[in-house]
């Protein structure tokens, strides 16, 4: 398979993901009857008629833009996980989360987006974040670096945020997946920074940390469709991901959890203080 994941190939991603929001994502925002919202594992991992059928809308035009790839979308992989075998081994992949955060859009909130990570051979090589509501978009090429695209199509460069001290950092800690012992310590060490919030919602947590506007992220679940696009974009702009133990993110992990800050020694100076025993 030949195609050239590129900038200009990432745009076309970026139009799939923006008519996918328009004709099945924010039709039905705030417009859900109960019957089109289902529970998965928990009251907090819920699936909505519209991730099913944007999921199905983007399948169908990534394969019409690449034939012969291979697509991965969270709730195909819910139905057969199987699907998940190729992730490594596929000349070209595409991995969707046509809604994070579910739960917030199943709620009327609208903190949600949609992200696509681009894989070839297991390498992940290009990326790209929505956000429907204001139709602005982080986009990533490995080795070619991150920018923005506003809801006129106007690009900016991304850069992460400054190293600073880290009871100086802002950032968002998804706390409620962590195991106990974990979750207790990191409950205990949060106000040693600055701030912390949680948006239920990657992709925006993501838009916040690659545009410079916070300094870390916390998370526990390392699904692909979930951390992958945020992994690569974050990369280029040059900020550091590791997981809790200091091994770096593979993407057949499943567990470790997951540290983000602007570079090494301030992902250093923030691991010590939040998952810190002593």
């Amino acid at each position: 398979m030949t195609v050239a994941v590129s900038r200009a190939h990432m745009r076309t991603v970026l139009d799939i993901m923006r008519q996918a929001a328009a004709d099945r994502i924010m039709p039905s925002f705030r417009r859900l009857d109960a019957d089109a919202i289902r529970c998965k594992t928990s009251k907090l991992d819920v699936v909505t008629v519209a991730d099913e059928a944007a999921e199905h809308d983007m399948t169908e035009a990534f394969l019409r833009l690449s034939p012969g790839a291979v697509v991965i979308g969270e709730e195909a992989v819910c139905a057969r996980p199987g699907l998940l075998d190729a992730i490594e081994s596929a000349d070209l992949a595409y991995v969707i989360d046509p809604i994070d955060g579910t739960a917030n859009y199943a709620a009327g909130v609208p903190l949600f987006g949609v992200m696509v990570a681009i894989l070839r051979r297991g390498e992940v090589v290009g990326a790209a974040i929505l956000d429907p509501i204001c139709n602005v978009a982080a986009l990533a090429v490995r080795g070619e670096g991150a920018w923005q695209v506003g809801p006129d199509d106007a690009e900016r460069p991304l850069c992460c945020a400054r190293p600073v001290p880290a009871a100086e950092m802002t950032g968002n800690a998804s706390w409620r997946y962590l195991p106990p012992p974990i979750r207790d310590l990191v409950a205990r060490n949060l106000p040693r920074v600055m701030g912390s919030w949680d948006f239920r919602c990657a992709a925006h947590e993501y838009l916040m940390l690659v545009d410079g506007k916070c300094h870390f992220l916390l998370f526990n679940r390392t699904m692909p469709w979930d951390h992958l696009a945020g992994w690569l974009i974050h990369h280029e702009t040059g900020g550091y991901c590791a997981h809790f133990d200091g091994e770096p993110y593979r993407l057949t992990d499943r567990a470790g959890g997951l540290l983000y800050a602007p570079d090494r020694a301030s992902w250093q100076d923030l691991r010590d203080l939040l998952l810190d025993p002593g």
